[in-house]
């Protein structure tokens, strides 16, 4: 089973589309991300991202129903 996570674009560096890297923030976490799949993503944007690569763009919303999910599923993994 694979899991992408969705994570908010803080900054992007890199002038060559397949050499685009990204710092995306992930709840508090912040990590090094590959751009180079999702060319029109910006800082400010939401991205799901798996194995250090972004695969597709979130619009808002649908990032934060998402972030939502998470929460609940470990809340109820804690419980």
């Amino acid at each position: 089973m694979c899991l992408a996570v969705p994570g908010r674009i803080l900054s992007v560096d890199g002038c060559d589309l397949l050499d685009r890297q990204g710092l995306v923030e992930f709840g508090g976490v912040c990590k090094e991300v590959c751009l180079g799949l999702v060319p029109g993503a910006k800082v400010g944007d939401y991205v799901i991202v798996h194995a250090g690569f972004a695969i597709s763009q979130l619009d808002q919303d649908e990032a934060q129903q998402a972030l939502a999910d998470f929460d609940a599923l470990m809340k109820l993994n804690a419980g």
